[in-house]
């Protein structure tokens, strides 16, 4: 019996390790990108790359060290650092892309630049959620768990 649960437990483990590492990393975006836009008067592109890095960051870290709990051991941490990166990068592409084509649709319709930047903020967090289960499997079976059954 315990050969069945371990594996399920593990993985749940993981999953909720994964959801709250993503939330952290998700506020950072948020904040990243309602700022730039909102406050700093940046174009959709340049703060949805801005909320990208403030995102991508801390989400690698808290991937890699703390949903799949590995503390430096990766066999191929060149490797795996480019499929994450790569994976983040194709989600950023198309956040830049709802973000920007959302941008240029309401600009002339919704004048007041704080109400856009929330706007924007939501397809960012709307492109985010879609991806999230999508990354979630591809870190698992090719970029942080792969370097672990690798290892076992």
């Amino acid at each position: 019996m315990t050969e069945l649960v371990a594996p399920f437990a593990q993985r749940y483990g993981r999953l909720l390790r994964y959801a709250a590492g993503s939330v952290i990393a998700t506020v950072c975006s948020e904040v990243a990108l309602i700022a730039a836009y909102g406050l700093f008067d940046a174009d959709a592109q340049a703060a949805t790359v801005a909320g990208w890095v403030a995102g991508a960051i801390p989400n690698y870290v808290l991937n890699q060290r703390w949903a799949w709990r590995d503390r430096g051991r990766s066999a191929k941490p060149l490797t795996e650092a480019a499929w994450y990166w790569g994976v983040t990068a194709v989600t950023a592409t198309l956040a830049i892309l709802a973000t920007s084509g959302v941008d240029d649709i309401v600009s002339p319709h919704i004048t007041d630049r704080g109400d856009r930047a929330v706007l924007l903020g939501a397809v960012y967090l709307a492109v985010y959620g879609v991806v999230f289960v999508v990354k979630y499997i591809i870190f698992d079976r090719w970029v942080f768990g792969r370097t672990q059954a690798q290892e076992s």
